[in-house]
C-alpha cells in the first residue's frame, strides 16, 4: 500500500463486502444533511468535471454532462434538499445515460478525507484494516466437502491477493482431493482482479490468458494471466461449477465470464448484475464523492465484456435452487466417469437424495393456489 489512495480503495472494497454480507443493496443508514442551491451546484460541477477528466468513455461523459445540465435548466433539482436523496437522484440520472452500474454519486455524513492527503498509512490504519479483512476471512465464507466428494467454496468477495493469499492456498489445498468443485458467487459483489487471477491459477494446468483491463489514463491495457506456479496442487481438469445470482457483480462477474469463455466451468443460476468497468472514488467535497469507472474489461476470446448485460448462465435457474442443481449435476457426472461399481452405487444414492431435496425445495416455493 503505497499511499492513502490505496487504503481508500481497499476500504471501499471492504465496505462492499460488508454490504454483501448483510445482504444490503443500499448504503448504510446514516444521518442526512440539508443542502442548498450552492451545495447542489458544487456537487454537480464537481461530478461532471471528474467524469469528463477520467470516465472510460469520454463521449459518454459529454452526453452525461449535457443531460444533467438540461435537468438543471429545467430546475429539476431545485426542490431536492436532502443530501442522500440528491446523491441517489444524480446517480439515477447519470446511469440513465451511461447504463454503467459502477458509476455512483456517494453521500457520507462523515467527511471524506481530502484527495490531496497522500501519505503512507499509519501502523494503526494498517492493523485496523488487516483486522477487518481477517474478521471476514478475506471473503472466504465457507469451504467444505459435500456428499459425493464434491468440493464447495462460498466466496463473498475477491479481496487483496497479497493479504489473502495464505487463505487462498489453504482453501484450494483443502479442496484438491474432491472430484468436482462448486464455487458459490451468489453473494459476491466483486473486488480485485489480482485475486481473480490467483484463484483461477489453481483451475488451469498451463498459463492462461484470462482478461484484459483497458484504462483511459495513458490508454494502457493490462493483461491478466494465471500464475505459472501456485503453492500446493492445482485442481487439474476436474469439473467446476459456478453459482450466480443477480447480485453477482464486478470482479465476481469477471471470474465467471473468464471461465465461461475458456469453457472451464459450467455456470448455474441467474444472470449476473452487469458491471465491467473498474475504477475508484473521487472526492467532490467533504460529504460527496463519485465512483468513476476509469477502465473496461476486454475478454481475449469474446473481445468484449458483460457490461450492462451480465453473464448468462449455462443452466438458468433461480438462485436458491442453484446449489442443489449443480451438486446433483456434479454427482451424476462423477458417476459417469467411475468404473468402480460400488462407488457408482454410492453416488446413485447420493443423487437420489439430492433429487428428493431439490423436488421438495421447488415444491415449497410454489405459490399457494
Amino acid at each position: 500500500m503505497r499511499n492513502i489512495r490505496s487504503v481508500i480503495t481497499l476500504i471501499a472494497l471492504a465496505f462492499t463486502l460488508c454490504l454483501q454480507t448483510t445482504k444490503a443493496q443500499q448504503p448504510r443508514e446514516q444521518p442526512d444533511m440539508t443542502i442548498d442551491a450552492a451545495a447542489r451546484a458544487e456537487v454537480i460541477d464537481g461530478v461532471l468535471k471528474k467524469l469528463n477528466e477520467a470516465y472510460v468513455f469520454p463521449e459518454v461523459a459529454k452526453k452525461m454532462e449535457q443531460a444533467i445540465r438540461e435537468r438543471v435548466q429545467k430546475k429539476e433539482y431545485d426542490s431536492v434538499t436532502s443530501a442522500s436523496k440528491f446523491a441517489q437522484t444524480l446517480t439515477t440520472h447519470l446511469q440513465e445515460v451511461s447504463r454503467d452500474k459502477h458509476l455512483r454519486v456517494n453521500y457520507s455524513h462523515d467527511p471524506f478525507p481530502p484527495e490531496t492527503q497522500r501519505r503512507e498509512p499509519s501502523p494503526e490504519e494498517r492493523d485496523r484494516f488487516l483486522a477487518f479483512m481477517k474478521s471476514i476471512n478475506f471473503g472466504f465464507e465457507k469451504v467444505e466437502r459435500l456428499s459425493g466428494n464434491v468440493g464447495y467454496l462460498d466466496l463473498r468477495g475477491f479481496t487483496d491477493a497479497g493479504l489473502g493469499g495464505d487463505t487462498v492456498v489453504a482453501a484450494m489445498n483443502f479442496l484438491t482431493n474432491t472430484d468436482a468443485l462448486i464455487i458459490d458467487l451468489r453473494q459476491n459483489g466483486g473486488g480485485s482482479p489480482a485475486m481473480v487471477a490467483l484463484i483461477s491459477s489453481y483451475l488451469f494446468n498451463e498459463p492462461t490468458h484470462l482478461n484484459d483491463l483497458y484504462w483511459r489514463e495513458g490508454e494502457q491495457t493490462h493483461q491478466w494471466w494465471t500464475a505459472p506456479y501456485v503453492p500446493g496442487k492445482r485442481y487439474g481438469d476436474k469439473d467446476v461449477y459456478i453459482l450466480t445470482s443477480n447480485r453477482t457483480f464486478s470482479a465476481a462477474e469477471e471470474f465467471t465470464y473468464n471461465l465461461k469463455n475458456l469453457k472451464r466451468a459450467t455456470i448455474v443460476g441467474e444472470t449476473t448484475g452487469g458491471g465491467a468497468h473498474p475504477g475508484g472514488p473521487s472526492r467532490i467535497n467533504a460529504h460527496f464523492a463519485v465512483w468513476v469507472p476509469r477502465g473496461r474489461a476486454i475478454n481475449p476470446i469474446s473481445k468484449t465484456n458483460w457490461e450492462g448485460t451480465g453473464v448468462e448462465p449455462d443452466v438458468k435457474v433461480p438462485a436458491n435452487e442453484a446449489l442443489k442443481i449443480a451438486h446433483l449435476a456434479a454427482v451424476n457426472k462423477i458417476a459417469e466417469k467411475t468404473s468402480d461399481q460400488r462407488r457408482k452405487d454410492q453416488l446413485k444414492d447420493v443423487a437420489q437424495t439430492l433429487q428428493k431435496e431439490l423436488d421438495e425445495l421447488k415444491k415449497n416455493q410454489k405459490p399457494n393456489p
